[in-house]
C-alpha cells in the first residue's frame, strides 16, 4: 500500500471526505500550504471514492480524473492509486484531447474556422500601410488558404507537440483554445463530460491557465448536483506567469485549508510563516508528529563583487563549522544540498551552457522567450528536453522499445495520415537510420550547432516542430534571420530575431549540461524549478545584480530599492506585482529545507540591506550575520 495512504488524517482530510460522502457530492478548493501533504490529501480522495462509489461508477461507465500539471506528477499519483479502471489521471492537455477526440467533425470545423481567423488578423495587418512586414504576410495568407484545401480532406485529426493542419495534427495550444471553446459554448458538450467524468479534481491548480478554470467551472455551474469539481494547490507558491494562482469559490462550495507542515523545522517553518503574512496570511503549523524538528536558519549580508563564488563558499565553511556539518562544504548526493538562484548565469559558467545562457539573456529577447529559460519550459528548448535528447539516449543505450514509442508519437512518418496505403518497414528502416545520425550529431565530441539538429530532426521526419519556432528556423535558412532583424520577418518574429539567431548558433552539446541542470543532476537548480522538491540543505542566492528580470526584485521586496510607477499602479490596482511574484518566489525556495536553510543576500548597500532586513521580521535578528571583509572572515 502507499505510503501516502497509511498516513494519519488531518483535519482537512476529513473535511474534504464529508464532501465526497454527501448524496451530491460538494465542490471544494483545497488550500494547502508547503510541505503540508497536498498529494497526500488528493490520493487519499481518489481512494475513498474508489472504495466508496467505484462499483457504481464502474456500471455506469464513468470514471474520476485528476489532471496533473507535469508527467512526473501524472506517474507519481499512479503509484500511489494504482492502474484501476475507474481513474483517469493525466495531463491538463492529455485530458482535453481525451474530451475532444471523438468529435472529429467538430475538430475540423474549429480548424477550419482558425485558419480563416489567422487570414483576417493577415490580411488587417497588410491593410496597414506601417506594416513593415506585408509581403511576408501576404505568403502566410497563401500558406493558410492551401491548409484550407487540404483540410477537408484529412481522414482523422491527431495531436501531437506541434501543429500541421494540412496533415491533420494539432498542438498543444490548439487544444487549450480548442476545448475549452466547446465547453464554454456548446452545452450538449458539457453535458457529456460531467455524465463521463462525475469528479474532476485538478492538482497543482494555482499553475492552470484561467481559461481551463473557466471551462471547468461552467460545466459545475449547470451540473452541481451530479459533479463535483475540487482543486488542491496553493496561491502562494504560483511560479508560472500564466496561471490562474488563487481559485475563487463558488457558491456553496467549501474551502478546505491545510496548515500543516511536514517538512520544515522550527526556525524555516518560522520564516515561511513571516514571508507568507504579507500575502495571504495563511499560518502553517508544525505537523511533524514527532516534536520539534532539529534544523536552522540563517541570512548572511554579502558584497556585490567579482567574487561571489568564493563568498558562497566561505558562507558554506562558516555553516559547516556552526553546525558542526560538514556536509555543507561539499557538492555530492550523500549532502543532499541545492543551491537556488535566481537565474541560470552562475550555474551555467560552472556547469557548460554559458553560450545558451546568453542567447536567452544577452540579445534583448522578448519576454516569451527569456522567461520561458528560467523554469526550462520554453517552447524553444522543449523540443529538446522532452524528445530529442531522450530519443537520443534511449537510442544511445539500446532501449529499442522506448526509441518506437517516441517515434510513433512524435514522428510525423508515423502518423495514421501518413501511412495510409504506404510500406511502413521502409519508415521504420529510414527513422532507425536518422536516430543513429542523431545520436551522432548530439555526441559530446562533437561540434553541430543546434540549428544543425533542428534542421535535420525536422527535414528527416524525426519530429513536427512548433508552428513558431518552424516560423524562425524557415526564416534562419532562407538568410532573413539575422541580429538586427529583418525588413520581411512578421512582427513577433522580428522582435526575437537576434535571440534566436544566437540560439542556432549555439553548441548542440549545451543543451546536456543545461538539461542535467533543470533535471536536478546538479547541486544548482533555479528558485522557480523545485517547487514540490525537497532537501536537507538549501542555500538560496539573492542577487537582483546577478540578472536583468524585471519580474522579481529582492530589493524592491525588502524596501531597499524604490518601486516604479509601474509597481505602484499594479498594487493599487490589485494586479500581480512584482512584490507578490518575489514574495511567492521567496515563499517556495525558502520552505524546501528538511533540516538547514541559508540565505545570501548580496548587496551593494551592506548597512541599508541589514536594516532593511531586520525591519522585516521575516528572520530573527541574531540570525542575520555579516560577511562583508576578507573571504573567510565574518562578523555576526
Amino acid at each position: 500500500m502507499s505510503k501516502r495512504l497509511i498516513q494519519p488524517d488531518t483535519d482537512a482530510d476529513i473535511t474534504l471526505r464529508e464532501c465526497l460522502e454527501a448524496d451530491h457530492p460538494v465542490s471544494f478548493v483545497m488550500v494547502s500550504g508547503a510541505g503540508s501533504g497536498k498529494t497526500t490529501s488528493l490520493v487519499k480522495a481518489l481512494d475513498y471514492l474508489n472504495k466508496s462509489r467505484g462499483a457504481i461508477l464502474k456500471r455506469k461507465g464513468q470514471k474520476i480524473a485528476c489532471i496533473t500539471y507535469t508527467e512526473i506528477a501524472e506517474k507519481e499519483i499512479l503509484e500511489d492509486i494504482g492502474k484501476e479502471s475507474i481513474f483517469h489521471v493525466s495531463t491538463i492537455h492529455s485530458f482535453l484531447w481525451t474530451l475532444v477526440r471523438p468529435f472529429q467533425s467538430e475538430i475540423r470545423n474549429w480548424i477550419i474556422s482558425r485558419i480563416n481567423e489567422k487570414i483576417s488578423e493577415a490580411e488587417v495587418k497588410i491593410a496597414n500601410p506601417r506594416t513593415r512586414t506585408a509581403d511576408k504576410l501576404r505568403i502566410d495568407v497563401e500558406r493558410y488558404r492551401i491548409q484550407l484545401g487540404k483540410v477537408p480532406l484529412v481522414p482523422r485529426f491527431t495531436y501531437s507537440m506541434g501543429s500541421d493542419y494540412s496533415k491533420g495534427i494539432l498542438g498543444h495550444d490548439d487544444i487549450l483554445k480548442m476545448v475549452t471553446s466547446l465547453i464554454l459554448e456548446r452545452p450538449l458538450f458539457r453535458t457529456l463530460i460531467a455524465s463521463r467524468f462525475p469528479f474532476v479534481f485538478v492538482d497543482e491548480s494555482q499553475d492552470t491557465a484561467p481559461i481551463v478554470i473557466e471551462a471547468l467551472k461552467a460545466i459545475d455551474s449547470y451540473y452541481s448536483d451530479k459533479f463535483c469539481l475540487g482543486f488542491f494547490g496553493d496561491p502562494m507558491q504560483k511560479i508560472y506567469l500564466t496561471g490562474i494562482g488563487a481559485i475563487q469559490e463558488e457558491k456553496k462550495w467549501i474551502r478546505i485549508e491545510k496548515p500543516e507542515n511536514f517538512r520544515c523545522p522550527d526556525p524555516v517553518l518560522s520564516v515561511i510563516n513571516q514571508i507568507r503574512a504579507s500575502g495571504d496570511r495563511l499560518q502553517q503549523i508544525q505537523g511533524n508528529p514527532n516534536g520539534k524538528v532539529q534544523g536552522s536558519a540563517k541570512l548572511f549580508i554579502l558584497p556585490i563583487d567579482d567574487l561571489r563564488t568564493q563568498r558562497l563558499q566561505a558562507v558554506r565553511n562558516k555553516i559547516a563549522v556552526d553546525n558542526d556539518d560538514p556536509l555543507w562544504t561539499t557538492d555530492g548526493k550523500d549532502a543532499d544540498i541545492r543551491v537556488l538562484v535566481i537565474v541560470h548565469r552562475m550555474a551555467a559558467l560552472r556547469l557548460g551552457f554559458a553560450t545558451l545562457y546568453s542567447a536567452f539573456n544577452d540579445d534583448s529577447p522578448p519576454s516569451s522567450l527569456k522567461e520561458g529559460f528560467l523554469d526550462g519550459s520554453s517552447w524553444t528548448l522543449t523540443p529538446f528536453l522532452n524528445y530529442i535528447l531522450p530519443l537520443a539516449q534511449a537510442a544511445k543505450a539500446g532501449n529499442q522499445f522506448d526509441v518506437i514509442s517516441m517515434l510513433r508519437k512524435n514522428s510525423p512518418k508515423l502518423s495514421k495520415y501518413s501511412l495510409i496505403n504506404v510500406p511502413i518497414a521502409p519508415i521504420l528502416q529510414g527513422l532507425k537510420d536518422s536516430v543513429d545520425n542523431l545520436v551522432n550529431m548530439l555526441a559530446h565530441g562533437n561540434n553541430y550547432i543546434i540549428v544543425e539538429v533542428l534542421r535535420f530532426a525536422r527535414d528527416s521526419g524525426l519530429i513536427l516542430l512548433d508552428e513558431r519556432l518552424n516560423e524562425y528556423l524557415s526564416s534562419f535558412d532562407e538568410g532573413r534571420l539575422a541580429i538586427n532583424g529583418g525588413a520581411d520577418l512578421a512582427e513577433e518574429i522580428f522582435s526575437g530575431a537576434g535571440a534566436m539567431t544566437s540560439f542556432f548558433n549555439c553548441p548542440a552539446k549545451q543543451i546536456w549540461a543545461y538539461k542535467n541542470y533543470i533535471e536536478d543532476e546538479s547541486p544548482y537548480s533555479t528558485q522557480q524549478g523545485i517547487k514540490g522538491s525537497e532537501f536537507q540543505r538549501v542555500l538560496t542566492v539573492l542577487d537582483d545584480d546577478e540578472g536583468s528580470y524585471s519580474l522579481f526584485s529582492y530589493n524592491k521586496y525588502f524596501g531597499i530599492t524604490a518601486l516604479s510607477d509601474k509597481d505602484r499602479e499594479n498594487i493599487e490596482a490589485d494586479s500581480d506585482s512584482v512584490l507578490d511574484r518575489t514574495r511567492r518566489l521567496f515563499y517556495v525556495s525558502c520552505s524546501r529545507a528538511l533540516k538547514d536553510l541559508v540565505v545570501v543576500f548580496f548587496t551593494q548597500d551592506i548597512d541599508l540591506a541589514h536594516r532593511k532586513i531586520i525591519e522585516s521580521n521575516i528572520f530573527p535578528q541574531e540570525s542575520i550575520c555579516i560577511l562583508d571583509g576578507p573571504i573567510l572572515a565574518g562578523k555576526p
